[in-house]
């Protein structure tokens, strides 16, 4: 499936948003609420995802020029990777463990960033490489 290769770069802006306040707060609602938006992209896809809503509702249309298109997949691989890294960091705030929450928080924080402020997204080069590591054994 194909969607508008524009809007994994501005859920990740709002991303991370929340991760940074997830951060400086320490808390575990907003890494449980962003977990919760990770697994939506996961299980229904990035069109029917809490964030993909709302890039298609308000976003979107405000939008100018041709539409590039990508496949979803890497995006949304991109989005599992995520959402493991917001499980840890849910534990480790449900646990008590604030090393563990920080340092996962940390992480997934930073993967955000750098799409949101770069357009460079690990998660799908990461989806890539084991593609292209399976295509050749």
């Amino acid at each position: 499936m194909l969607i508008d290769a524009r809007g994994p770069r501005y859920s990740a802006g709002i991303t991370t948003v929340v991760l940074a306040l997830a951060l400086i707060s320490e808390s575990v609602y907003l890494i449980g609420f962003q977990f919760a938006v990770f697994l939506s992209t996961v299980l229904f896809g990035l069109r029917k995802s809490i964030y993909g809503f709302i890039y298609r509702g308000l976003i979107q249309p405000r939008l100018k020029g041709p539409v590039p298109s990508e496949d979803q997949r890497a995006p949304r691989f991109a989005q599992f990777i995520g959402a493991l890294f917001a499980f840890v960091a849910l534990l480790g705030g449900v646990s008590g463990n604030s090393a563990v929450f920080l340092i996962a928080t940390s992480f997934a924080l930073g993967a955000a960033f750098l799409n949101a402020a770069f357009g460079f997204c690990l998660g799908c080069q990461m989806y890539l490489i084991l593609v292209r590591s399976f295509k050749r054994s």
